[in-house]
């Protein structure tokens, strides 16, 4: 027996009094009709590795709450590590909470000792901004806060571990989607962890969008069009997809920044990042269908392609109008 999981915007009941008996009878007959197409369901391996990674997306943002949490805390004593400190977690940072924690307030030379990397300008500037005093009850719950967060980040690093284990497999398909702009290692690990490396579920990349939710509505009733906004689908993938939009956005020169610059001044920036992410589904399912890499050539080529085409196209609406057309070679 093959039990099928199907989406149940697929087979909506006809409306009026409904029962379970009714629904059951009507899904039984449209299975005999083979109008009922099963759900995505990625392998056992597959689903194993995506548990890691959504995990590890859930662990990464208890890590952000905790820091946001000991900055609050330094900020209400009157530490204000940020305004001087672009990362109040990094080596300097560590160093003077270290500090703060073992003497509940900064002397001179403590300022020295912690920040060795700093400049002396920036050192004269730290020195006159740092003026508050931890009480023993709020040295003891900064170290708690600390604790925590080194647990945290020590469970997060086991998770990275296991991931790298498992997916192992995909090595070839990871680097793959890392060869498009805007798509790191983790961002491609995660891809996989959501689809898989096998695509033929999806009989085209326009399933494939539709199924990851990145496909525009078509509402439109006599003449009126109502609303193209984009479907649910899978929020895991969309969220990955348009993340990774906005790092392309940020990588110049390239055919999909262009290709969102060029949208978002019709458009505005939210649907054309929605039209980048889908885009660049497109372009993750034709290179895991094909097991290529992602090359910024082609797009060159198509260009060329569709300026050809539309060439040979005005010469013919010109032919018919009686007029012939001259090629002038500027200089």
């Amino acid at each position: 027996m093959e039990i099928l999981v199907v989406n149940a915007r697929h087979m909506k009941n006809v409306p009026g009094k409904k029962t379970d008996m009714k629904d059951a009878e009507w899904i039984a007959s449209l299975l005999r009709s083979g109008l009922l197409a099963g759900s995505f369901i990625p392998p056992q391996e597959v689903r194993e590795l995506r548990q890691l990674t959504r995990y590890r997306k859930n662990v990464v943002q208890d890590v952000n709450t905790q820091k946001n949490r000991i900055e609050k805390t330094l900020q209400q004593a009157g530490f204000k590590l940020s305004t001087f400190l672009s990362d109040v977690f990094g080596v300097s940072g560590r160093n003077l909470i270290r500090i703060l924690i073992k003497n509940g307030k900064f002397f001179p030379s403590d300022i020295e000792e912690g920040t060795k990397r700093i400049s002396k300008e920036k050192k004269a500037e730290i020195k006159r901004c740092i003026t508050g005093t931890l009480t023993k009850k709020q040295r003891h719950f900064l170290q708690l806060q600390i604790t925590l967060l080194d647990g945290l980040l020590a469970h997060l690093e086991s998770i990275e571990s296991s991931i790298e284990e498992l997916s192992a497999k995909w090595n070839d398909d990871i680097e793959r989607l890392t060869t498009i702009p805007g798509i790191g290692l983790t961002s491609a690990t995660a891809i996989i962890g959501e689809i898989g490396s096998d695509v033929s579920k999806f009989p085209t990349a326009e399933h494939f969008c539709s199924w990851a939710g990145l496909a525009p509505g078509d509402n439109m009733s006599a003449g009126k069009k109502k609303s193209t906004r984009i479907t649910f689908g899978n929020p895991y993938i969309k969220g990955i997809i348009c993340e990774c939009a906005w790092s392309t956005v940020r990588v110049r020169d390239s055919y999909l920044s262009k290709f969102y610059w060029k949208l978002k001044q019709r458009r505005g920036s939210k649907k054309a990042v929605v039209a980048l992410a889908r885009k660049m589904l497109v372009i993750i399912y034709n290179l895991l269908k094909n097991c290529d890499v992602y090359n910024e050539a082609k797009f060159e080529v198509a260009r060329q392609k569709q300026e050809t085409m539309r060439l040979h196209k005005i010469a013919a609406e010109a032919s018919k109008l009686g007029f012939s057309l001259v090629c002038n070679d500027v200089a």
